[in-house]
């Protein structure tokens, strides 16, 4: 996806002291489309190598209409994309041409540069479609961050799926339970989408550094305080954690080490130096990032702000 700054997410301060904070994202708009972006935040930007999260949707396209992100590049950063519904072409400069459906995932590094863009398919299109899930961006640690760009789908049959007494879920990165994602990391990294019985519990260990939870449904309790869906729960480092549900809970949890430095954001640039921003937008004006095979005739411009 494509970042644009717009109106700053809001905090809530009602939290036990497990909670560091409760952050209610804020609209934005990526290619005619509507998403909610929780990252990058002003009091906490990353969440381990989690530097971006926006959840798309659930929105629905009315016949002819769908998704158009246009080509637009990328540096120092792994796209992570996850659909929950509804399907996403992605074409990207390596040669990457696919759709992603719900439980697949698209890993695409970027490295020293990329350039990608997401569609909504031509034969989607001929009908009433919709799409829901999840895009992030993982910061590149700093020995990786101008390294080759890469390209990996896996698809959700490869995904390790998880089944407890109260709760089931896919792993999508990283460890959990007892088990490991196939997800190539080049960072200590943690992603789970999960759904939680109606009263059951859903128990944190203490194993990843930070760690945050995402209610995309339903509403659960921690230290006594209710949350609402739609927003993202930054845990405090350290805690075991008990979550309850208070009825059927879809949430996600993320995280990972604490990130090799500071990173700074420029539109879809990230680096740990501000002129390697400079350079990447002289770049892109030029025209000094590769093409996308079938998707170069139209390309995102440089916004100045």
């Amino acid at each position: 996806m494509s970042w644009m700054p717009g109106a700053a997410a809001d905090m809530d301060l009602n939290c036990p002291d497990v909670v560091e904070m409760v952050i209610i994202p804020r609209t934005s708009d990526i290619g005619n489309f509507e998403v909610r972006r929780a990252l990058p935040f002003r009091n906490k930007r990353m969440v381990g190598p989690f530097i971006f999260w926006d959840q798309m949707g659930p929105g629905e396209f009315l016949s002819g209409q769908g998704l158009d992100v246009r080509p637009h590049p990328h540096i120092g950063l792994s796209t992570v994309t996850y659909l929950l519904a509804g399907s996403i072409d992605h074409k990207d400069s390596l040669g990457s041409d696919l759709r992603i459906l719900p439980g697949d995932l698209n890993l695409m590094t970027a490295g020293s540069g990329i350039v990608h863009s997401e569609r909504t398919g031509p034969d989607v299109r001929q009908h009433p479609s919709h799409i829901f899930g999840i895009q992030s961006w993982l910061a590149q640690p700093l020995e990786h961050e101008n390294g080759s760009p890469a390209f990996h789908h896996i698809a959700r049959a490869s995904l390790p799926h998880i089944s407890e007494k109260d709760w089931s879920g896919q792993l999508i990165i990283g460890e959990f339970a007892g088990l490991t994602s196939p997800v190539p990391t080049q960072w200590d990294t943690l992603f789970l989408n999960l759904h939680i019985q109606p009263n059951g519990r859903f128990e944190i260990p203490n194993r990843t550094e930070e760690r945050a939870l995402y209610v995309l449904d339903g509403h659960i309790e921690i230290g006594g305080v209710s949350y609402d869906p739609g927003q993202m729960l930054v845990l405090r480092p350290g805690d075991e954690i008990s979550v309850k549900a208070l009825n059927d809970v879809h949430m996600m949890l993320l995280g990972g080490a604490v990130m090799d430095g500071p990173r700074y954001i420029y539109w879809n640039f990230v680096a740990s130096d501000k002129e390697r921003l400079e350079q990447a937008k002289r770049d892109w004006k030029a025209g000094n990032f590769p093409k996308v095979p079938g998707d170069d005739k139209e390309f995102v411009p440089l916004p100045e702000y």
